[in-house]
């Protein structure tokens, strides 16, 4: 073969390669792209033309739900009636900017089979049902209009949880937004207010946003005393007026910059429910790294936790012997980083005898005949602290409600648990946390729920905000509304 041709057999063979590689790029690679691109107009003629199931909660309430468009019986409307409500929980199912939510994570019960699909096809020749299931929710309607009222315009979350079970019964975020404002023809400025908010409505800060803690976490660094043997309730420790950290010029003080009860001695009982830095600084750092992360991940931190919705992981790094880093982890600053709902499972912990439940969402998957064809099993997923340290933790945590930084979450005749918390920032306020559980002794008929209620930098109340003047009071009125009692 003389020169010329080999070139050019060459220069065909390149460009046949280039041919192929680039149908295989657009077939195997960019195809499921193009396919699933809201703009492809056959995607837009799936969506409006697949019904799909209902969304409810435990008690019946109507989340979403498909209406036929009553120009074209053929084309199908999705409704929130309960707009703002739920938005963060039930998400959306849209043409322009795809799923989010329960939307998203039930997509494939909540789609109906009635189209041309391979899937569809199949079902139908093996009899099977093409109608979309639904699903009822674990959220408890009382429980998350208590808790989306109580926040009010505030930025923050609240998350309760069924000690028993682990079924998430309100899950709250504000700033929220109405999903119908997603569905229609001024869905595109509307989608895009929303992603140029500087308050992110759309973020659910209930699970996918970490903060700092705060004094919440001294349930956890009192549960890694009590159960590595270093502290009892009864335990006495100096009552240092501020505590020095080594290797650093710095210092951990209390809130009122003094010392934490008459400047001799104090018991951890005594620091717990006074909320004294001083005092939990110093059992961080006898417990040390390994202890102290151990018991954090016992609780959940720094794992995956395995709800419907995806979960940002709390985070609580390793610190080897860093003594300063051991004393602010401690009293829930530093490094350490947690969602409300993980605050939220560390209070039923303590509630359930020191078992973590698995949270879930859905309780159950019905048909379009309203027949249960799946319910979800309440999971233990591992066990936090012996029932032994579960009973102290409740002890000292009622006290704390009683007679200490919490007195503004008590319920008038009921026996409430719970933990303050008020969390440095670099960006101005302090955020406001409570953690919580009641009623401590459930009646009969009555079960115990957990709370966890964050307010981002103080609320309305600023530079003065504390767990207890903040947060407090909004757990104060989820708890009452649990009971069906008035609040003060």
């Amino acid at each position: 073969m003389n020169q010329p041709i080999r070139r050019l057999a060459l220069t065909v063979l390149t460009a046949f390669a280039v041919l192929v590689g680039t149908v295989s790029y657009l077939q195997v690679i960019a195809g499921p792209r193009y396919r699933d691109d809201p703009r492809n107009a056959r995607v837009a003629a799936g969506i409006s033309g697949r019904e799909r199931g209902g969304i409810i909660t435990s008690d019946g309430v109507v989340v979403a739900r498909s209406t036929a468009d009553p120009d074209d019986p053929l084309v199908f409307l999705r409704e929130y009636p309960e707009a703002e409500l739920y938005a963060h929980v039930v998400g959306y199912s849209t043409l322009l900017f795809g799923s989010a939510g329960m939307e998203d994570a039930a997509s494939g019960p909540l789609s109906s089979d009635r189209d041309a699909t391979i899937s569809g096809i199949l079902t139908a020749i093996g009899g099977g049902d093409l109608r979309a299931h639904g699903i009822r929710l674990t959220i408890d309607d009382r429980l998350q209009r208590a808790a989306f009222s109580a926040l009010g315009d505030q930025t923050g979350a609240v998350v309760v949880l069924d000690t028993a079970t682990g079924a998430v019964l309100a899950m709250v975020s504000t700033p929220s937004f109405d999903p119908n404002t997603l569905l229609g023809a001024a869905a595109g400025p509307a989608g895009d207010a929303l992603t140029d908010d500087a308050r992110q409505p759309l973020l659910n800060r209930a699970i996918n946003e970490v903060y700092a803690p705060g004094s919440t976490f001294k349930v956890v660094t009192a549960a890694a005393a009590l159960e590595t043997g270093i502290a009892g309730a009864a335990t006495q420790f100096p009552d240092v007026q501020e505590l020095p950290l080594p290797g650093s010029t710095a210092t951990i003080r209390n809130f009122d910059g003094g010392p934490c009860a008459n400047g001799d001695t104090v018991t951890l009982l005594e620091a717990f429910v006074r909320s004294c830095n001083t005092i939990f600084g110093l059992i961080g750092m006898d417990l040390g790294s390994e202890p102290f992360v151990a018991r954090a991940e016992a609780f959940g931190v720094n794992e995956t936790i395995g709800l419907e919705l995806e979960v940002t992981v709390s985070r609580f790094p390793p610190f080897g012997d860093d003594l300063p880093v051991a004393a602010q982890s401690a009293i829930g600053q530093r490094d350490l980083r947690v969602t409300p709902l993980q605050m939220a499972m560390v209070a039923a912990t303590v509630a359930n005898d020191g078992e973590v439940m698995q949270p879930y969402l859905v309780a159950e998957e019905f048909d379009a005949d309203a027949e249960v064809v799946k319910s979800t099993e309440p999971t233990i997923w591992r066990r936090a602290v012996s029932p032994a340290t579960a009973g102290v933790l409740t002890a000292m945590m009622e006290e704390v409600v009683t007679r200490g930084t919490g007195t503004r979450a008590a319920v008038p005749g009921v026996r409430i648990a719970g933990k303050t918390g008020t969390a440095e920032t670099d960006t101005g306020p302090p955020d406001a946390w409570f953690i919580g559980f009641g009623p401590i002794e459930p009646g009969e008929g009555e079960s115990t729920i957990a709370i966890a209620v964050l307010v981002e930098s103080g609320g309305e109340v600023g530079e003065s905000a504390t767990g207890g003047t903040v947060a407090a009071p909004i757990a104060q009125e989820v708890f009452a509304a649990w009971l069906g009692l008035p609040t003060e």
